[in-house]
């Protein structure tokens, strides 16, 4: 206030004394900086407070963070704020740093339109806004003054439309980065004429056309980055005259043709991909002069022939990835001269014969060689992989014809984390030494033939989370040690020859999520312990000879039928099989005994005995029923007294007000409702009990109620295990939830807390959830037309990016935490409730929360990968395909598993996706949205987290997909 008083005060000054004084005073310099940096912060909200510093009493804004300024004229020169989680719009207030230079504003929640005049700040070098939510399309007219501009960066936000042409005018332009946003069209031509360029990333958008050719012009590019778009035709023929270029990039678009032959004269070239395109022809001889190369991928083609020789030139090649492509032949022996080759992937080719020792020789980290041919017949066997080699991580042999024994000493291979080698002829037994891998995580031998028994030395495996040994001829029991493998949520041990009972070990396996033991020999019962396995959601134990009562409790009172059908002796509600009553042996005196030769008054005695010895059977059975109901009885009237005392300020009586709570007592609840009635018909006897009951969930179970005013509501009880955070930090976050509104989300109405007791009080969606008109016996009755099922999906990506504009990762997207209401407009639940743990990290996510395996992201498995909203995307493209075959994200069948990603992928690469909608919709579906649904579906569903769209190009792929006919309801 002080520098704006003195501003108006030398005005007054300069109007009075104008005609007796000439004060030459530049005012713009002396306050234009710091009103424009105080204006422009007005408009932000700072939620850590980095921008403190900015006071307006300052004279100059010099020593502000974030500020920098030219030591010649001190006016600021730069203006860097990265990463300082501000929110609002770029304001105009900019425009009076008239000398500024660099403005970066990345790493922020900036949003709102990019302003057209943004460029005539100052003369502006370096524009840097990546990593905001600015949407709109970039402004035709920004680049008529950019000049002075070398980088501008508007990378990851949520921009649209087209490149403008005016963009061709910056010929002091270096870096372009458009990467990452929904930006369509295709490449303006005048970009070749940027001879200053270096660097080019416009991946991830969705241009199209043909890559125009002038590309030679660009004599310093170094960096070409078009990945992930939509572009077709052929690379241009003269990119081989950017000799400087390090990185190309054109992976993930509709490409085709040969590779131009002037790409050999790029020897400066460290890396290049050209995977998910559709290259034809053989893999260029001339590929080997690109002696600089360090990445090389050319998966995922229809790249044919034999594998070049020349590419053992490539001396300092790291990783090579050739996978799912038509290669015959087989390697190269020259490829020996890579010796900086760490990751091999020549993975789904028609590669054949034997395997060259020189792959286990060579220090490589990860192989991947499955989906081949290769086999034992001119190849010693797997014992020849030196055991004391320790660098090998990744070792994936699966889907070939390779046979023999696995090698004693492979637990020298101490690195290895995953061991895959499926689906092959190896026999003999399984060594020992498997428990010395120590940080193998995944093993999967299955559909080989091995025999033996699973060795207890399985143990020391202790980083083991999935073990697939199904389809082999294993015997033995099942080691009770298996139990220190604590990690383990996959464990299929099905189609063996297994014996003897489940250990009861097995129920200390806390992160268990599918277990299948069937087509086995495994008899005795099942352990009563399992009912602990709280994360369980599949265990199989069908075709076996189990005797004896079915577990009662936890995942087995949902147990499916099929899971445990082929054991005759099971019995229980679930087999339909009521279980013998057990009665205790009646005591028979024997009459041969020495008591019978002592004549009649013995015999009496004898008789007596018997009677007395009944009477007392009689009598104590008696007693001991009267206690059994009188415990009972107690233990009823101790549980209702504990529900009605927790729920206490649920119970109305007259007129009575809970708005309050008695001061003299700390247990009484908390009630607090957003809006509305607080005021429930029949208190919480009505509230809590089983007949109220609509539903159970990782976060506890869901009761229905009716306000006084006939509202009705869903409770959702919490388990208070889950729930140790403080009631501050509670009602914190549940507000936080309560002011989330869309119409595709469900609504949190209230909440109601006490120490030992927290509701959270919903929205209620009579109609139930997605999983329910999908899959329920009667979903006949309420079929979803196709039209129905795109408006769902359309309407969840919906909700899911909204929860992701608020920075709100669901976690546990499936289709019973989607409901469906009464417009057909799908709404979804649960999100936000991972914000009331203590604890983030990959054992809360994977083991509590995230209950169905078949929606969960891989990256889970991975502890070293960071989880991000891409794990929802995956969820939601299961949810996709899901709605669209009206088939579960994983199916048990009689002897077999069917993971529907894995079929529906089949059935693209077979042609015959079509086949996959729905075939209750009989035909009567619109093909020319159900196929790019089903694509989009598989594209969310992708491995590997960043080849997954954001939200807001999935809503834009799916606005675009669907037909404006709507002759299919």
């Amino acid at each position: 206030m002080k520098q704006v008083q003195l501003i108006l005060l030398l005005s007054v000054s300069l109007v009075l004394l104008g005609p007796i004084l000439v004060i030459s005073i530049d005012l713009s310099s002396f306050n234009d900086d710091v009103l424009g940096l105080i204006v422009f912060k007005a408009g932000l909200e700072d939620p850590k407070g980095k921008l403190s510093t900015w006071n307006e009493d300052d004279y100059s804004p010099c020593n502000w963070v974030g500020v920098k300024c030219d030591l010649a004229n001190n006016r600021v020169s730069s203006l860097v704020l990265d990463g300082f989680s501000l929110s609002g719009h770029i304001d105009r207030g900019l425009l009076r740093l008239q000398f500024l230079q660099i403005l970066s504003l990345s790493r922020n929640n900036f949003t709102g339109t990019i302003a057209p005049d943004l460029l005539s700040i100052g003369d502006l070098q370096v524009v840097d806004l990546s990593e905001n939510n600015l949407y709109g399309p970039i402004p035709d007219g920004i680049f008529q003054q950019c000049w002075s501009l070398r980088v501008v960066s508007f990378a990851n936000n949520n921009l649209t439309g087209k490149i403008p042409d005016s963009l061709s005018s910056c010929y002091s332009l270096a870096v372009v980065n458009f990467s990452s946003n929904q930006l369509h069209g295709e490449l303006p031509s005048g970009m070749w004429f940027l001879r200053g360029l270096q660097s080019i990333d416009l991946s991830n958008n969705f241009l199209e056309g043909e890559i125009p050719e002038g590309i030679q012009n660009l004599i310093d590019l170094r960096e070409l980055r078009l990945g992930s778009n939509h572009f077709t035709g052929r690379v241009p023929e003269h990119i081989g005259d950017c000799l400087l270029l390090k990185l190309v990039d054109f992976s993930d678009n509709s490409i085709s043709g040969r590779l131009p032959e002037s790409m050999q004269k790029l020897t400066s070239c460290t890396f290049l991909s050209l995977q998910g395109n559709s290259f034809t022809g053989g893999i260029p001889h001339w590929i080997g002069e690109m002696k600089s190369l360090e990445v090389l991928d050319l998966s995922a083609n229809r790249f044919s022939g034999w594998i070049p020789k020349s590419i053992g030139n490539l001396d300092l090649l790291s990783r090579l990835n050739l996978s799912r492509n038509q290669i015959t032949g087989n390697l190269p022996e020259l490829m020996v001269n890579c010796i900086k080759l760490l990751t091999l992937d020549i993975s789904h080719n028609h590669l054949a014969g034997h395997l060259p020792s020189w792959i286990f020789r060579m220090g490589l980290q990860s192989v991947s060689l499955s989906g081949n041919r290769f086999s034992e017949s001119n190849y010693p066997s797997l014992t020849s992989i030196p055991v004391s080699f320790h660098g090998l991580q990744v070792l994936d042999l699966s889907s070939n014809a390779f046979f023999g024994q696995l090698p004693s000493g492979i637990g020298g291979l101490s690195s290895l984390q995953v061991l895959n080698l499926s689906t092959n002829n190896i026999s003999g037994s399984i060594p020992m030494s498997i428990g010395e891998l120590k940080s193998l995580y995944i093993l999967d031998l299955s559909d080989n033939k091995l025999n033996g028994s699973i060795p207890s030395e399985v143990e020391g495996a202790i980083s083991l989370s999935e073990m697939r040994l199904q389809k082999n001829f294993l015997g033995g029991r099942i080691p009770a040690q298996i139990e220190k493998c604590s990690e383990l949520t996959f464990l299929n041990l099905s189609h063996n020859k297994l014996i003897g009972s489940i250990p009861s070990a097995i129920a200390n396996l806390t992160n268990l999520q599918y277990a299948d033991f069937s087509w086995n020999e495994l008899s005795g019962s099942l352990p009563k312990e399992l009912t602990n396995l709280s994360n369980l959601f599949s265990f199989n134990v069908s075709y076996n000879r189990l005797q004896g009562e079915l577990p009662v409790g936890g995942f087995f009172n949902t147990i499916s039928p099929l899971s445990v059908s082929g054991n005759p002796l099971l019995c229980g509600s679930v087999v339909n099989h009521s279980c013998p009553s057990v009665h205790p042996k009646p005591i028979v005196l024997n009459p041969n005994s020495s008591y019978s030769n002592s004549g009649s008054s013995l015999q009496n005695n004898h008789h007596k005995m018997m009677l007395s010895i009944s009477v007392i059977i009689a009598i104590g059975a008696a007693i001991f029923i009267v206690i059994g109901v009188v415990v009972v009885t107690v233990l009823n009237i101790h549980a209702r007294s504990s529900m009605l005392s927790s729920a206490a300020p649920f119970v109305f009586s007259g007129g009575e007000d809970y708005s309050g709570s008695p001061a003299n007592d700390p247990n009484y609840g908390k009630l607090v409702m957003f809006s509305g009635d607080a005021e429930f018909v029949d208190g919480a006897h009505n509230i809590l009990n089983k007949d109220s009951e609509i539903g159970r969930g990782g976060f506890g179970v869901v009761y229905c109620t009716v306000l006084r005013d006939g509202h009705c509501v869903a409770i959702k009880k919490l388990t208070v295990s889950t729930l140790t955070k403080s009631q501050e930090d509670f009602e914190r976050e549940v507000k936080m939830l309560g002011k989330i509104k869309h119409q595709n989300l469900v609504a949190l109405e209230g909440y109601y807390w006490t120490p030992s007791l927290q509701l959270l009080i919903y929205e209620y969606l009579a109609r139930g959830s997605l999983q329910k008109l999908l899959h329920d016996d009667d979903s006949s009755k309420n079929l979803l037309s196709w039209r129905q099922r795109f408006k769902i999906i359309l309407g969840m990506a919906k909700g899911l990016a909204y929860l992701h504009q608020m920075e709100l990762i669901h976690y546990n997207l499936k289709s019973t935490n989607v409901f469906i209401d009464c417009s057909d407009e799908p709404k979804i639940g649960d999100f936000g409730l991972v914000r009331l743990l203590p604890m983030l990290d990959h054992c809360v996510l994977s083991s509590k929360i995230q209950s169905a395996l078949g929606y969960m992201a891989p990256e889970f498995a991975c502890r070293t990968v960071k989880i991000t909203e891409k794990c929802d995307i995956y969820s939601f493209g299961i949810l996709i395909l899901e709605v669209v075959t009206g088939k579960r994200p994983v199916e048990y069948m009689e002897d077999d598993v069917v993971v529907l990603c894995d079929k529906v992928r089949s059935a693209l690469d077979d042609g015959k996706v079509e086949q996959c909608v729905d075939e209750k919709l009989k035909g009567n579906f619109a093909a020319e949205e159900a196929i790019p649904v089903i694509k989009l579906g598989l594209v969310c569903a992708s491995q590997v987290p960043s080849n997954r769209p954001d939200m807001a190009e999935v809503i834009n792929i799916l606005e675009l997909i669907q037909c404006p006919s709507e002759e299919l309801q």
